[in-house]
């Protein structure tokens, strides 16, 4: 992992060099308050860095630590329900820890490493699986099953399935590749937020979504998988439809983004 230090501040971008081994859109940990970062640009062995955190006090001299992989998030059962930040902070932990006020530098796993989750497997020892096959299923939630599949770009045939009881990093099944590699897969998969989710095929919207709001579902139907916008000006009731959306569309998991 590439060790700098800081020579430029400038608000939230910084500059940093001794660089030279980081790639682009690595995330790094800024001084010793370790706040999280990203480079933006490589120029020689100097790094220009977007700081995610308030950046009062940081000077030149001070360490910059790559952590040598982009920007992820932790996909798998525990998101729903949960408040995150712009970068998958989980905040109602943070605020458990820290208070109503959260320090720079807190460092808290996206999804909880404690709870756990009860494993239905969906295949048995000696099948064939490849990238996106179900392995099992967790019910998330009273509505929501989760499934657990195997990631993108392994195949190979199981080894070994668990049943029951798991947490989130523990191993729930062993997929033995064509090399005769051992491959762990857990319920917990990291993915790079600049890469898109690989699909096998895009279907096109041709069922409605029932929104409970008759005006909108005569006048202004909006189709199952496609996308809709309520423009407006201040005070108009853009906050109100969102909120009749969300307790009366006919959606299994509503997604907030403020």
């Amino acid at each position: 992992m590439a060790q700098g230090k800081i020579i430029k501040v400038a608000g939230s971008l910084i500059v940093a060099e001794g660089m030279s081994s980081a790639r682009m859109f690595d995330v790094v940990r800024v001084s010793k308050h370790r706040l999280i970062g990203e480079i933006l640009e490589l120029r020689g062995d100097q790094a220009s860095i977007q700081v995610y955190e308030e950046t009062s006090g940081l000077g030149p001299g001070e360490p910059v630590e790559s952590t040598g992989a982009p920007l992820s998030l932790e996909l798998g059962p525990g998101l729903i329900e949960s408040i995150f930040d712009g970068i998958q902070r989980p905040l109602n932990r943070i605020r458990e820890r820290a208070g109503d006020r959260i320090t720079r530098g807190i460092e808290e796993p996206a999804l909880n490493r404690e709870r756990e989750w009860d494993f239905i497997p969906q295949v048995a020892v000696g099948d064939q699986v490849s990238h996106g096959d179900i392995l099992g299923a967790v019910q998330e939630t009273a509505v929501v099953s989760h499934k657990i599949m195997v990631p993108r770009g392994l195949a190979g045939m199981v080894t070994s399935i668990h049943s029951g009881k798991a947490r989130v990093t523990d191993t729930i099944c062993v997929v033995t590749d064509e090399n005769g590699q051992e491959r762990q897969i857990t319920m917990m998969q990291r993915w790079p937020v600049r890469t898109g989710r690989p699909y096998q095929e895009k279907l096109s919207p041709k069922i409605p979504m029932i929104t409970g709001q008759r005006v909108i579902d005569t006048l202004f139907p909006i189709a199952s998988g496609g996308v809709a916008a309520i423009p407006g000006p201040f005070g108009s009731g853009k906050t109100v439809v969102q909120h009749q959306l969300a307790k009366w569309a006919e959606a299994d998991i509503i997604v907030y983004v403020g």
